[in-house]
């Protein structure tokens, strides 16, 4: 008997088939796999920037005026961040982990919702915005501290939202930024700084090691909502390509590893997470 025609197979049954054969999976995921907790992603289905570019970490620096306005953004946003919730996606690769396909989950997002979502072993590539760090004394802090911070530094500050963008962040005008008044660290007076790598800053060394030396023992790797536009997430598909481990990507439009993937799967990354582990299940 002879196979069915691979477009005859459903994406369903693909990416189910992908997981049975490579049960020792790695994932990394990106702002795709958090879109439907209603966290905006960077880019459009073609790779380009949907947002104008995130700040540089040279700006957050050296420009008090730009770190001003970061932080004026951040916190009218931040309760967009913080009160995201896992959604499906999140809760099937948590439940893969749990039953034994997935090895660890590699995430470029900083929202803390594979966590939250009850995976064991993350690796949070950049970061996570519930914490914050002093760039003189590297001292941590919880970002909801510093919330209440902010807020008892401006207690009559408010400011007009007009959209808002990745990361938690709001797009307010200049005039609601100039009277905003940004706490020093607790322990120093220094720089505070989300704990997250901004754009221009590279990725802490041993998380890299780590998601590598992960990336070795796996069978396989699945991406899940990343175009993988940037460095820091393209390595992984590069390695894996070079190692020759099979490559599934799932993901609503162009990645930059479609050329090293050897299943490209164009769909809603929750829908199709959720339908598969169902069919896993039957």
């Amino acid at each position: 008997m002879s196979l069915p025609d691979s477009n005859q197979i459903s994406e369903t049954d693909r990416l189910a088939s992908f997981i049975r054969e490579h049960s020792r999976l790695i994932v990394l995921t990106g702002a795709g796999c958090s879109t439907e907790s209603g966290i905006p992603e960077y880019r459009d289905d073609d790779g380009n920037w949907k947002h104008r570019q995130p700040m540089q970490f040279a700006e957050f620096v050296n420009d008090e005026d730009k770190r001003r306005r970061y932080w004026a953004q951040s916190f009218a946003g931040w309760h967009r961040i913080s009160n995201a919730k896992p959604n499906a996606a999140h809760h099937a690769i948590a439940e893969l982990e749990r039953c034994g396909y997935v090895s660890c989950v590699i995430t470029q997002n900083v929202d803390n919702l594979h966590t939250a979502a009850g995976s064991q072993n993350v690796i949070d590539l950049h970061g996570v915005l519930q914490r914050i760090r002093c760039l003189d004394c590297n001292t941590k802090d919880s970002r909801y501290a510093y919330q209440s911070r902010l807020q008892d530094c401006n207690p009559d500050w408010s400011a007009s939202i007009t959209a808002f963008a990745p990361d938690g962040d709001a797009r307010i005008s200049v005039d609601d930024v100039r009277s905003f008044d940004v706490p020093g660290c607790l322990n120093c007076g220094g720089i505070v700084k989300p704990d997250v790598v901004f754009f221009g800053e590279p990725v802490p060394e041993l998380r890299v090691r780590r998601a590598k030396r992960f990336l070795r023992q796996s069978a396989a790797l699945l991406v899940v909502g990343s175009s993988m536009m940037v460095f820091s997430g393209y390595r992984f598909a590069r390695m894996a390509s070079e190692a020759g481990l099979p490559i599934a990507i799932v993901n609503r439009g162009t990645t930059r590893a479609d050329d090293l993937a050897t299943h490209k799967l164009t769909a809603n990354c929750a829908e199709l997470l959720s339908q598969t582990l169902s069919r896993l299940a039957a």
